[in-house]
């Protein structure tokens, strides 16, 4: 079944989708009949019916995998490279089509899902080139008796789990090292935004992918139907992105049958300003490290450390740039910040904000929820913000960049700021600001975080392993690494003939 909506431009792509669930190559309904509407965050406004599939279709879908997953596993290196390629090219042949749909769905304004899609692409491409370069190792031992063969082989069926922010590139990023390892799949999307995730698994099969090894199941009721794969032994590793919270419980539910994970969770990343900063150069990485998707993403810095000596110049030349952004519909073309994706996604902001503000919190901008249609909260900062504050301790996922003071001066405050910085269960990503290359050295290594960018607000790139430490995750996703992931090791003995 394809989507039924108004004929408007705007949905021109998404009524051509198909949105039923896609097991063994082809479209089916859920098997009680069962669908869900998709939404438009900016105006409320219906996009589509989308299959609920319950544990009985998830049940259906990793059995075929499951049988698929011999035959898949025994194909060439090169063959799966070239599918992966021409799924790259067609991605990018329809990428203003893409976008369009994502910017429906999730909100974001055009531009930025233009460079998701680039970036999500990316990853196909990097992956087709991993998967003729899947490497191995051959020894012998030190007695000189045996031959030593390792060797790498698709570790079977896997679980994917993508989250709604950046509904195209967290399926690459996970079906682009499953396709190139030889790893059958099943795949749920977020209910939130399901019709991107329904697009991409068209150009896949459209690309040569052979039926069986994507499965795709959109639901309205993730833990039965992720908990009938978990639980049932054929699954042999589950790849999430999402919250610190599922991600243990997933963790918990894999203990029962030793099942492989890669978790990519929550983060609460620190932004660092140090004294010797290029103001104007921070100002730039911030909005980029905070606004990009209108602050929904575990890499958005949330704690903004400045400090003293340079917080009144950077606070006046950040307020002047969030003022200045442009709020609306994410299919405008002047639009630089979205809606939020759904309704309780904006009253979690509010209600950080408004208790950042009660402890002593000011607002140079913004810092109330507006009237009208849409899931709309504007680009915030709060100044003086209170280290107990409810936002310094979750993630605020929403436009609001909170600065807290460090240092003196008579102190450039470095340890004081890592500390403050690694005060978190989280350790993601962190960003610092600094012209001194010691001082970018010392924070690189002390910072608590699986990722670190110096002078950039931007650390996501396809050729780089994405990931964090602590309660943010296990594992990392792309780059030499991100298809180890999906590869057992094998230890093959051979006796050396003596002659």
């Amino acid at each position: 079944m394809t989507a039924t909506i108004s004929p408007t431009p705007a949905n021109q792509a998404i009524s051509r989708i198909h949105t039923d669930l896609f097991i063994g190559g082809d479209w089916t309904p859920a098997a009680s009949g069962a669908r869900f509407t998709v939404e438009n965050p900016a105006t409320g406004v219906p996009l589509a019916e989308v299959a609920d599939a319950d544990a009985d279709d998830a049940r259906r879908a990793l059995q075929t995998a499951a049988a698929h997953q011999a035959d898949w596993a025994a194909t060439s290196p090169r063959f799966r490279s070239e599918i992966l390629y021409r799924a790259y090219q067609l991605i990018m042949d329809r990428a203003d089509e893409i976008a369009a749909v994502m910017t429906a769905e999730m909100g974001k304004p055009l531009a930025d899902a233009r460079g998701e899609v680039a970036y999500g692409a990316e990853f196909f491409r990097w992956f087709a080139e991993e998967a003729v370069r899947i490497d191995g190792d051959h020894t012998v031992t030190g007695d000189g008796n045996n031959r030593i063969v390792v060797s790498k082989q698709p570790v079977g069926p896997c679980i994917l789990i993508t989250p709604w922010n950046f509904p195209l590139a967290m399926g690459t990023r996970k079906i682009g090292p499953a396709v190139a390892a030889g790893c059958t799949m099943v795949f749920k999307p977020a209910e939130l935004t399901p019709l991107t995730a329904l697009l991409l698994t068209e150009i896949l099969a459209e690309a040569g992918l052979p039926d069986g090894v994507l499965n795709v199941v959109t639901t309205t009721d993730p833990a039965a139907v992720v908990g009938e794969w978990m639980g049932s032994g054929q699954a042999r590793k589950v790849s999430f992105t999402g919250s610190t919270e599922v991600g243990k419980i997933l963790l918990g539910q894999a203990a029962a049958t030793v099942m492989r994970t890669s978790m990519e969770l929550g983060g609460n990343a620190p932004f660092i300003v140090c004294a010797d900063a290029d103001v104007d150069r921070a100002v730039d990485g911030l909005l980029v490290a905070k606004m990009r998707n209108m602050g929904q993403a575990c890499t958005a810095a949330n704690r903004i450390f400045v400090h003293r000596s340079v917080i009144d110049e950077f606070t006046e030349k950040l307020t002047g740039r969030m003022r200045a952004l442009v709020v609306g519909d994410g299919a405008d073309d002047d639009t630089q910040v979205g809606p939020l994706v759904e309704a309780k996604a904006v009253d979690k902001v509010a209600t950080l904000v408004a208790d950042a503000l009660d402890r002593g919190a000011g607002a140079t901008c913004g810092g109330a929820r507006p009237d009208g249609p849409g899931h709309f909260y504007p680009p915030t900062v709060l100044t003086d913000v209170d280290p107990d504050a409810d936002l310094m301790h979750t993630e605020i996922f929403g436009p609001v960049a909170a600065i807290i003071p460090f240092g003196s001066a008579s102190e450039e405050g470095v340890d004081e700021v890592i500390a403050l910085a690694n005060n978190t269960p989280w350790g993601l990503v962190g960003y610092a600001y600094t012209r001194d290359i010691d001082t970018a050295d010392l924070l690189s290594t002390r910072l608590e975080v699986g990722m670190v960018g110096i002078n950039t607000g931007l650390v996501s790139n396809p050729a780089a392993p994405f990931g964090g430490v602590k309660q943010s995750g296990l594992g990392r996703e792309g780059g030499r690494l991100g298809i180890e992931e999906f590869l057992d090791v094998k230890y093959v003995s051979r006796p050396i003939p003596k002659r």
